[in-house]
């Protein structure tokens, strides 16, 4: 069992952290002038800059770029807007009443479990991002493309390779390359939630180098050129702590650009038999184990890896209520037994607002295998954040409902989930992934060498 619940919560912690592997398909660059766009009606993000019409959603104004008073680096992230009050609450009594900015997910959590809510608050357009995230985006818009083999990326390097996307695969894109930073280090908590609220606590930490956001192998800039990366998008290594009996095991992956020419290499390090494995099986609809298959190896992250599988739809834009500035979710003085209840996590401790969204539409091939026939993809416009996902079976029944919330990191700056949420509408049971409120805060500058990454590396790493 504990081999297990580590193999899940190392593979868990690879999927969340893989963004820069896959496929896709042959697409267009959009044109000077329409790239021009990016510095008048749209964001540098291709968001829509202005509010809405009826003031429920605000102008962007460049987002939060300057940590809160009395926050130091190393902190964990205390929320920058303190007096913001509830201005409603969504239970499964008024469900009807919002159903037009509610996904099918939520719409089917709020109906399935009385208590389950929405606490929707005032909205803050608060996503930010370096300002050489920008000037990328504004280049890739006019540059990238993605191979006639559909499964690489050419002519684009460290933003948003379509902010101004003309398919459902390329705002995928978009989700899979978001800025996260260049050499990061996490710490992190998982669980498996039975329906009675019982579960097992998984601890990790991991650290990788994402090579496409340097754009760099080892230095910011050493690169200036995709091709230049050898089809490697990020380096990562895993390392699980607990529990004791767990404790040892050691995952590395080499996450390739272009699927088809390599695939995603990746390996295990068992500290009871002291052997290195290759590990093909990250991948697809491939299960974590003891995640009783809540977590095929795609949907960590919400989504990453190839996209060969399914035809993508942009359906174009709504407006819904996502996870958003969800801080209080993360602080430190919440244990994990108060955010971990049964049926969903405390819901008064996350925070919704009103934002407009990115719908891709995504339709399993013909011929092609995976558990999830369709799935609704919900892309925050201001970071290209997958938010939410409707997940269903071959039935074409809503099964399986993921939730991202999003928190900035301001002294970055940019923005990611603060705690990943997938339920399983069928058994009543939810898989909580990236908690971080009794772990070190996450180092956006850690002190990382891509000799840390290799094979033989790992087996030092595992011997002492």
């Amino acid at each position: 069992m504990g081999g297990m619940r580590m193999k899940m919560a190392a593979v868990a912690a690879v999927l969340a952290m893989l963004a820069a592997s896959g496929a896709s398909s042959a697409s267009a660059r959009v044109t000077a002038g329409e790239a021009a766009r990016l510095d008048k009606d749209l964001t540098p993000m291709g968001a829509v800059r202005a509010g809405n019409a009826d003031g429920s959603i605000p102008v962007w104004d460049g987002g939060l770029r300057v940590p809160p008073p009395g926050f130091k680096p190393g902190m964990h992230y205390p929320t920058p807007f303190p007096d913001d009050k509830v201005l409603f609450t969504i239970t499964g009594k008024t469900v009807e009443q919002y159903k037009d900015r509610l996904t099918a997910g939520h719409q089917a959590l709020l109906r399935l479990y009385p208590t389950y809510s929405l606490p929707v608050y005032a909205t803050r357009r608060s996503c930010a991002l370096p300002e050489r995230l920008y000037e990328a985006n504004r280049r890739n818009a006019v540059s990238a493309t993605m191979t006639e083999d559909d499964n690489g990326l050419n002519d684009a390097l460290l933003g948003n390779p379509f902010p101004i996307p003309q398919s459902g695969v390329e705002a995928i894109w978009n989700h899979r390359l978001r800025y996260r930073g260049f050499k990061v280090k996490r710490y992190f908590a998982a669980a498996l939630v039975a329906r009675d609220g019982s579960y097992e606590l998984v601890r990790g930490h991991d650290q990788g180098i994402a090579h496409y956001n340097g754009p760099g192998i080892n230095t910011i800039g050493d690169v200036t050129d995709i091709g230049q990366l050898k089809n490697i998008g990020i380096s990562y290594l895993n390392f699980i702590t607990f529990p004791p009996k767990s404790a040892g095991t050691i995952v590395l992956v080499l996450d390739t650009i272009n699927a088809k020419e390599l695939p995603r290499q990746a390996w295990v390090y068992n500290p009871g038999t002291r052997r290195l494995l290759r590990a093909p099986d990250i991948a697809y609809d491939n299960p974590a184990p003891q995640t009783d298959g809540l977590a095929p190896a795609d949907t960590f992250d919400m989504y990453n890896g190839a996209t060969d599988r399914y035809v993508f739809k942009l359906e174009g834009k709504r407006e819904i209520y996502m996870g958003y500035n969800a801080y209080e979710i993360g602080n430190p003085k919440y244990q994990y037994k108060d955010i971990l209840t049964p049926q969903h996590t405390r819901q008064d401790l996350l925070r919704y607002e009103l934002h407009r969204a990115f719908v891709v539409d995504a339709v399993l091939k013909e011929g092609a295998r995976h558990i999830y026939g369709r799935r609704t993809f919900y892309l925050d416009e201001d970071s290209w954040n997958i938010v939410s996902v409707d997940a269903y079976d071959t039935r074409k029944q809503l099964w399986r409902v993921q939730d991202g919330p999003l928190v900035n990191a301001y002294d970055v700056p940019l923005c990611s989930s603060v705690i990943e949420i997938a339920h399983d509408l069928q058994s009543g049971k939810y898989l909580t992934f990236g908690m971080k409120n009794q772990e070190k805060p996450v180092e956006f500058d850690a002190k990382l060498d891509g000799s840390m990454f290799t094979p033989d590396a790992v087996r030092r790493m595992g011997s002492q």
